[in-house]
């Protein structure tokens, strides 16, 4: 009797239990249909107010053409079979362009002639000072045009292929200033261009970032420079310390600034300095001392195996990768044959030794490397014939 009463008290309990969740869901059907009906009212009304908009819109295109037919002026524009066809240019994507792009550079230049203007160049303003004034001018934004890209300052270099240099470049060809200077200069600030629209900027990569070996595919010869050198002045140690101040106060303590770093320059440079070995032929003395100037003396940068070193050498351009090697050995211990001579871009390998200077181009000047015989460098292969070499 005591299981039989327990079993009918949970009887009870579990009757309770679904009556109430049964009333839980009929609420929640309800709330349901209400949202239901709420969506379709709401999709009905979005629907007639596109509708009262695009009527709005018809009505004033029919305004706008019976304005232009009013003067003897008839609208013409891309209609919507000719729009859909073309690719709309004017618009990128934070991803790759289907298209590549290139500026008009007649244009950059004509428009930034007008935005100097605007932006305030040759006009001076009155800068106050305690005890006294001075007249400033605005300073320029250094502006480099490549054949590949810009440099705007100091750098870094941007390829016409990023998003933010081609709305940069599209502001400045429709006649604005560049939307990402609005912050820095809101009233517009002038421009100093230098044109190198047929000239190649390469960045400087390590060999690490191309794994595989490169092929050379044909000859081919093109009469672009190539530069790898970043714009604008370079600063002396002087000129570098008065940008900063000469002490500051941290903690109650006065600070010096510019002594401790003059120090780490001038330890960089002089160990910069003891790691270039300097190689020069005798007969680049011979030809200084007759002052002979139909003779061309070329200089070599050359890198060692590990880079720890530079050696710079100056010799002839008649003489020979031979000659260079014996050059080598005089200020190396390893042997005259324990290595290879290579040039970084396009890569080759000078293993002619009987080539001159003049013949492969090294002349006036080249960057070179040094390579041990049966290492792996990545993209360097041998390709005689091609005129390989990086002029600096």
């Amino acid at each position: 009797m005591k299981r039989v009463t327990e079993l009918e008290r949970c009887v009870h309990i579990q009757e309770r239990t679904l009556l109430k969740k049964d009333q839980e869901i009929a609420a929640l059907e309800e709330k349901i249909k209400k949202l239901q009906n709420n969506k379709i009212d709401s999709s009905l009304q979005v629907s007639q107010e596109l509708g009262i908009k695009c009527q709005k819109l018809q009505q004033r295109v029919q305004e706008m053409e019976q304005f232009l037919k009013d003067y003897g002026l008839v609208w013409v524009g891309d209609d919507d079979s000719s729009s859909s066809s073309k690719p709309d240019t004017r618009t990128w994507t934070s991803g790759h362009s289907s298209s590549t792009f290139q500026p008009d550079f007649d244009l950059i230049l004509q428009n930034l002639q007008d935005l100097n203007i605007l932006g305030g160049e040759g006009k001076s303003c009155i800068e106050y000072r305690d005890g006294g004034a001075r007249l400033i001018s605005p300073k320029p934004v250094q502006l480099t045009l490549y054949s590949n890209g810009i440099i705007m300052f100091n750098g870094p270099f941007r390829s016409y292929q990023e998003a933010s240099t081609k709305q940069c470049l599209q502001d400045i060809m429709d006649g604005y200033f560049p939307a990402e200077l609005q912050s820095r200069f809101p009233d517009g600030i002038p421009f100093q261009v230098t044109d190198k629209r047929n000239v190649v900027f390469r960045e400087h990569h390590s060999w690490e970032e191309f794994p595989g070996h490169g092929q050379t595919v044909g000859i081919t010869t093109s009469s672009v420079q190539e530069t790898r050198e970043l714009p604008g002045l370079q600063l002396s140690v002087d000129q570098f310390l008065n940008k900063l101040p000469q002490s500051v106060v941290r903690a109650g303590k006065v600070l010096d600034i510019r002594g401790p770093i003059r120090e780490v320059l001038q330890e960089a440079g002089a160990k910069e300095k003891l790691n270039e070995i300097q190689v020069e032929s005798l007969l680049v003395e011979e030809v200084e001392k007759r002052s002979d100037q139909n003779i061309a003396v070329s200089t070599l940068r050359i890198k060692s195996e590990n880079g720890e070193y530079t050696y710079k050498v100056r010799m002839l351009e008649s003489e020979t990768i031979g000659d260079l090697r014996v050059h080598l050995s005089n200020c190396r211990s390893s042997h005259v044959n324990s290595y290879e001579i290579v040039s970084r871009f396009p890569h080759r390998v000078y293993d002619d030794e009987s080539s001159t200077l003049k013949q492969l181009g090294l002349v006036p000047n080249a960057f070179l490397l040094l390579r041990a015989k049966g290492s792996e460098l990545s993209g360097v292969q041998n390709t005689p014939g091609t005129n390989a070499y990086s002029q600096t």
